[in-house]
């Protein structure tokens, strides 16, 4: 057995994948036949130009015209368990965390009850059919300001299920200072919700500073440019603050130049803890099997270091205890009968 297919077949958790981001193709093109004056092809190779990125901006506007599809709460509940269904069956997930952004549908005349009510439909449903457990995080889109901010924060504290386990922050981080929404992530905070802003992928370490000394970060998303700063590496190691390391998506959007010049060796000589994640996968022409093969060529894993990235995520999510325990077992299972196979194998 290959690496890539020990990577296929390994039971894993995700931490940083973007609700909307994570439609594929398929999905995509169902929706934009369903809506063709949205202006995003529906067939399937016109897709993958559309999904070519110039630059970080570029694929925020491509980003929120996907957004635009997405219409009423049948849409909603359709990509969501689509979502699920790809996540289950072909990236062999078993948990994960997805970032959702309530605040761009309800703006496009989804009221936050029906959005809620379609995506824990389609949770429950996901669940139930494909064994997977979704847990939502909602974000501000920073590029929207405080209003945006004001509104996640009203949604996430009066129509909270106990399925919102996470508060973020996502969109450009240029002209868009922490700072600002402090008030917002320490109301969060303060009702027990989590916090994990993105930070560094197009600025340098002083937004990843800010995102901890500001807005409380436990987890950061993405990341990049703490790779600058030994005393923030060093800070981030001793707080155990995770970082969701995005290899395809940081050169998809230019925030790496290489993958070469990939920071995530630089984050774990440095003892800093580790996830690896595939932000907005079909946008990127990735998988989470693939970003966990391009981070075993960056760190030179063999299988047990592979198991031990899918261990650190299941570690850092913020899944009941019962559910961590289940997917370490599954894991360590499967490791188990890896083994067997392979020292059994002539």
């Amino acid at each position: 057995m290959s690496l890539r297919d020990f990577i296929t077949r390994l039971p894993k958790a995700e931490l940083h994948v973007h609700h909307v981001g994570s439609a594929s193709p398929r999905i995509v093109s169902e929706l934009a036949a369903r809506h063709p004056d949205a202006g995003v092809p529906s067939d399937l190779e016109r897709l993958k130009e559309f999904f070519t990125f110039r630059d970080f901006a570029h694929f925020i506007d491509v980003y929120l015209a996907v957004v635009d599809l997405v219409r009423t709460p049948e849409d909603l509940r359709l990509l969501t368990y689509e979502v699920a269904r790809e996540m289950a069956q072909g990236q062999n997930l078993r948990y994960a965390e997805l970032t959702c952004t309530p605040y761009t549908s309800v703006v496009r005349g989804i009221p936050i009850q029906a959005y809620t009510e379609a995506i824990e439909d389609a949770r429950v449903a996901a669940e139930r059919d494909f064994g997977l457990v979704l847990r939502w995080i909602f974000d501000i889109p920073g590029e929207s300001g405080i209003p945006a901010a004001d509104a996640t924060l009203d949604y996430a504290l009066q129509h909270r299920t106990d399925a919102l386990v996470g508060f973020g922050l996502a969109g450009p981080e240029i002209g868009v200072p922490r700072a600002q929404f402090t008030p917002h992530f320490d109301t969060a905070r303060a009702a027990g919700l989590r916090s994990v802003p993105h930070a560094g992928e197009t600025t340098g370490p002083e937004t990843v500073w800010e995102s901890v000394r500001l807005l409380g970060a436990e987890r950061i998303g993405h990341g990049c440019s703490a790779a600058e700063d030994p005393e923030l590496l060093a800070h981030l190691a001793d707080a155990g603050i995770v970082l969701e390391v995005c290899p395809t998506s940081n050169i998809a959007t230019r925030a790496v130049d290489r993958i070469e010049d990939h920071p995530l060796r630089t984050f774990v000589e440095a003892g800093v803890t580790v996830t690896i994640n595939s932000d907005d996968p079909p946008m990127f022409a990735t998988t989470l099997n693939n970003d966990y093969a391009v981070a075993a060529g960056l760190l030179d894993l063999d299988e047990r270091g592979v198991a031990d990235l899918a261990h650190a995520a299941v570690d850092a999510s913020f899944a009941p205890d019962d559910v961590k325990a289940r997917i370490g077992a599954e894991i360590e299972a499967y490791v188990a009968g890896f083994r067997r196979v392979a020292t059994d194998t002539p």
